[in-house]
């Protein structure tokens, strides 16, 4: 089998390699399985996997490989120019980038919600957004039981999420060095209510990606949601305050017990002993962390949360070595 990574030499893709790397369903894999691929920059740069090294190539030169799976992690304008040039010579693409998320005919998938999703003949598959997949990893057994009416988020977003460029703003600033700024402000030591580009609608795209996101996802349509983005200076993970009108009445023990019981979601909650998701304490693990779950008594059957997860693993890598382990068990290739 061979798998190519394309944008091998980013932060998502560095942790692409090292979760195929973990992945028991994937342990056969060995560096001359693996096709790092990046820009003409990086091209002849070894990329270590399994002890082993092995070079990266060009986009060319992995398509005529025709690598059984190729994972996307290099932006939406190479994914919409390079992810059809794979899927011809019969490469099943998995697409973290928001190039291909729209669309109607291709699947949005978080594994554990809607894997159903991906069919035979699906040769494109969409990651969601980072800050997507974390709540509605949360929010999924919520809305199957008493059916999610409307939703206010507001996420407070790891530079992480911007790549190395937003890492090493927040490195530089904090050590008093001169740096190439990312972000049109200052990060450290500030927040930026600022995630994407702005739209005519006074919104973020990355606001409006956890609105249509969600939507697609949960497949409810009429949920009404609304979402702030902020950038803050993190490098563990991405936080969001979750506020959930359901439209049937609930049981908070039985809330958090069905929390408890989805594979995936760790449960953080004892105000008590201050216990409590932090991004850092997330960081490098796989799962979505809740806590600070309470009633909100401002409005009939409202619900508060607090979710954490490493926007690079669950928010990214592993979400789609998960598609990639279940096209594999599912004889897809």
């Amino acid at each position: 089998m061979k798998i190519a990574i394309v944008g091998a030499t980013g932060l998502v893709g560095n942790v692409i390699l090292k979760v195929l790397e973990e992945s028991q369903i994937f342990s056969f894999l060995t560096a001359n399985d693996i096709i790092p691929v990046a820009s003409a920059k990086s091209i002849g740069k070894e990329i270590k996997f399994k002890s082993s090294l092995v070079k990266v190539k060009g986009l060319t030169e992995a398509v005529v490989i025709k690598p059984d799976l190729a994972i996307f992690s290099a932006g939406s304008s190479v994914s919409l120019n390079w992810a059809p040039e794979f899927n011809a010579v019969g490469t099943i693409v998995i697409d973290n980038s928001s190039a291909w998320r729209k669309c109607e005919n291709v699947p949005l998938v978080v594994p554990e919600i809607n894997i159903n999703s991906i069919k035979l003949t699906d040769k494109l598959i969409a990651n969601p957004n980072c800050s997507t997949i974390q709540m509605v990893m949360v929010l999924a057994p919520l809305h199957k039981k008493y059916k999610i009416k409307r939703i206010v988020v507001s996420t407070y977003q790891s530079v992480t999420g911007t790549g190395a460029k937003g890492v090493k703003q927040l490195e530089d600033e904090r050590a008093g060095r001169p740096t190439n700024p990312v972000y049109p402000y200052k990060i450290d030591l500030n927040v930026l209510p600022h995630g994407g580009d702005f739209l005519d609608n006074g919104y973020t795209t990355e606001e409006m990606k956890l609105v249509e996101e969600t939507r697609k996802i949960l497949n409810s349509p009429d949920i009404k949601i609304t979402a702030t983005v902020a950038r803050v200076p993190v490098l563990g993970g991405h936080s969001e305050s979750v506020n959930v009108e359901f439209e049937k009445d609930f049981d908070l023990l039985d809330v958090i017990k069905i929390l408890s019981n989805t594979y995936g979601v760790v449960v953080q909650d004892d105000p008590q002993m201050k216990i409590y998701p932090m991004p850092i304490n997330v960081k490098g693990k796989n799962e979505v962390f809740v806590g600070r779950i309470r009633k909100d008594y401002s409005i009939p059957n409202g619900l508060n949360m607090w979710i954490v997860a490493d926007n690079l693993r669950k928010g990214a890598a592993t979400n789609a070595v998960q598609i990639a382990e279940y096209l594999y068990l599912n004889k897809f290739f």
